[in-house]
């Protein structure tokens, strides 16, 4: 086995050979590599067959299971199978260079299988990369710095084209981590930097080409070449085929995007590309071609909509990252010292306004610069920062600036204007960069979210990729599989004390880890500390006491509620008219009074009635003797004999409807007696 605290690069491990018999070898050694198969990557595939989707997530399983197996060996063979397997080197080359990237048309998977499959692949090559970045993990696990540059170096496992496409891929959310990986691949090989120094005149290369797809010559050093004697033949964007029109705008995308992906990411990086002219070059093709690439996508008849808004979108989206790749330049290279008050300050101020001057030609791009990083706020950091500015030369810029926006025919945005203590970030303001407000009848795409590849890995972050406390057992359980996806010999338990410890920054946690800095209280833990028990407290829901027990509303009690009796806001209440036309209470009242309707024996009324006129006052109040003598006086006027029942009915009508009035019920039980008082009288004279 591996010696403890000696480098992976010095460590002899001994181990039966193929015969049996044990053998010493050094820990990096390619027979100890794992004989494994790695299946290179293909894109989700568009608008596909079920047997296209099933081949893509088959495949795309195989990767995942594959990376998986790979993150959870040991220190020394990982590296043995990184260093020496290279079907693992071409799978993962060909997801850096097949994956879709933020704007491409398959950045939209057909299906939520498909998509949680590229996001599973996505995360396990961005760790895996993570991984082999790192050359140390901890105290016993670590190769040598200079050896492990060698070893990055010499096998090719980092190259620039490779950092560009991390960048694109994997830079949204997780830029402070890849700036880390990134610092520590160029600080552990300076031979990078060389590197880099070659690659910026093949970048420039890019906008030569397209220039010359277009038809056109950018004024700078392409410019002294001679021209070409086919060169009036070259096709241009106006007449150029609709499919190579597409793949230019998709081309110049898929460049700015991921140059400045990485100069975002690993700002030391501004200085190579700006000792080379960058911006001069840069600037100048955006004057030239910029115009003409606008004019062909908004004149052209294209054979679909889509397509023409796609084109569109896309060159708006590279116009923006052509001037915020301006700006980082500038920012990294001319105001960075100026804010942080270097010696240099004097040497710096001159070279920005030797820049701001040289836009002063390019009317176009001076107005799209200055309309998201106002020059006017520069000027003013200078003038603050270096009184001795001359401020005819200032004075001079600005009218330089407002005489662009004239010239291009537009009006510059009244906003407020930013200050420039704002720079310090070092991602620049997204704001509306581009020419189609100068265009009209197309407008820029507004600030979107991550699509494609470069979403799918979702790490809960703070910033770029913390988190905040308090976090939710969701959110905490995420950050400890991504710790533990890159340290599996770690306990959760000691992964939840740091993050406790680091206001769950997971990135801090990681890096303090690897870099052996962890605080004196962590560092006394054992590493291997499983996560303590977490005791369920009891329901209180069973134990609740509340007024509103077992009523017929309680759904912890009840299963069923009437859900009539529920009312949702304010229940309107009955109207005057609705309560007039209820005459419920006249059927409640109709069987009491129909008894009386069987009534039917005559009688004859004799005179006498003055018996019952002078009982009358004696027996009831004056005001029933009134209403009992009005009818007694009718009984008069009645023609012996009288039927009664036509009086009772006179009586039951009267009552329907004035029975509300308690005094009209008296008079109706008085008017009965006196009825019945009648009979008796009757019978009595008969008799």
């Amino acid at each position: 086995m591996a010696c403890a605290r000696v480098p992976l690069d010095e460590q002899q491990v001994t181990e039966p050979g193929p015969l049996g018999k044990e053998r010493t070898l050094p820990a990096l050694h390619p027979e100890r590599a794992e004989d494994r198969c790695f299946v290179p990557y293909k894109p989700p595939p568009e608008e596909a067959s079920p047997a296209e989707v099933e081949e893509f997530l088959e495949r795309a399983k195989f990767i995942t299971e594959d990376l998986e197996w790979l993150l959870a060996l040991p220190h020394d063979k990982f590296w043995c199978q990184v260093v020496f397997d290279e079907s693992l080197q071409r799978c993962l080359d060909s997801y850096l260079h097949h994956a879709p990237r933020g704007l491409d048309l398959a950045a939209l998977p057909s299906s939520p299988a498909v998509a949680d499959t590229q996001r599973s692949v996505h995360k396990a090559v961005f760790l895996t990369f993570l991984r082999m970045a790192t050359h140390k993990e901890s105290k016993e696990r670590f190769i040598t710095p200079a050896v492990f540059g060698e070893i990055i170096y010499e096998n090719f496992l980092f190259d620039i084209p490779k950092i560009l496409d991390l960048c694109v891929l994997f830079g949204k959310g997780n830029s402070q981590l890849l700036h880390k990986m990134i610092e520590n691949v160029f600080t552990q090989q300076p031979s990078y930097y060389s590197d880099l120094d070659e690659t910026v005149p093949t970048v420039l290369q890019v906008f030569d080409t397209i220039l010359d797809k277009c038809g056109l010559q950018c004024e700078g050093a392409a410019a002294m070449e001679p021209m070409k004697l086919n060169a009036h033949k070259q096709p241009t964007a106006m007449t150029m085929s609709q499919q190579d029109l597409a793949d230019l705008i998709a081309y110049l995308c898929d460049s700015t995007t991921t140059i400045h992906a990485f100069l975002d990411i690993f700002p030391a990086a501004c200085s190579s590309f700006y000792s080379h002219g960058f911006i001069s070059r840069l600037t100048s093709f955006y004057e030239t071609a910029v115009p003409d690439l606008e004019k062909a996508v908004r004149k052209r008849n294209f054979d679909h909509k889509s397509l023409q808004d796609d084109l569109w979108k896309r060159l708006s989206h590279s116009c923006r990252k052509m001037v915020e790749m301006t700006h980082l330049l500038l920012h990294h290279t001319c105001l960075q010292p100026i804010l942080e008050g270097r010696e240099n300050m004097q040497t710096s101020s001159e070279e920005l306004l030797q820049h701001f001057t040289s836009f002063l030609p390019e009317k176009r791009f001076l107005s799209d610069y200055d309309e998201q990083f106002p020059i006017a706020d520069d000027i003013s950091l200078l003038q603050q920062a270096l009184p001795v500015i001359d401020e005819t030369r200032t004075s001079y810029l600005l009218q330089g600036v407002e005489s662009a926006w004239d010239s291009v025919g537009r009006r510059k945005p009244q906003i407020q204007s930013k200050t420039s203590s704002s720079l310090l970030s070092n991602q620049g303001a997204v704001g509306g960069a581009t020419a189609a407000a100068a265009s009209g009848g197309f407008k820029a795409p507004e600030v979107r979210e991550p699509e494609g590849a470069e979403a799918m890995l979702e790490v809960p972050h703070k910033g770029n990729n913390g988190a905040v406390c308090p976090v939710s057992g969701a959110e905490l359980e995420s950050l400890l599989s991504c710790i533990r996806d890159l340290l599996p010999d770690l306990g959760e338990g000691f992964l939840l004390a740091c993050l406790q410890e680091y206001d769950y920054n997971s990135e801090l946690v990681i890096n303090n880890i690897l870099e052996d800095r962890l605080a004196p209280n962590l560092d006394k833990l054992d590493r291997a500390m499983p996560r303590p028990v977490k005791e369920e407290l009891p329901s209180v829901l069973n134990n609740r006491s509340n007024v509103f027990d077992d009523d017929e509303f309680d759904v912890f009690r009840r299963d069923q509620v009437d859900m009539s009796r529920i009312w949702k806001g304010r229940r309107k209440g009955e109207s005057a008219k609705e309560l007039l036309n209820d005459k419920q209470h006249i059927e409640d009242q109709r069987a009491r009074y129909q008894a009386y309707e069987t009534v039917v024996d005559e009688v004859i009324i004799e005179h006498d009635i003055s018996l019952l006129q002078q009982a009358l006052p004696v027996m009831y109040p004056p005001q029933i003797y009134v209403y009992v003598q009005t009818a007694v006086n009718f009984y008069e006027k009645v023609a012996e004999p009288v039927v009664f029942s036509p009086l009772v009915d006179l009586f039951y009508t009267t009552q329907i409807y004035l029975q509300q009035t308690q005094l009209l019920l008296g008079l109706t039980f008085i008017i009965t007696e006196r009825v019945n008082y009648r009979r008796i009288l009757y019978a009595q004279r008969v008799s």
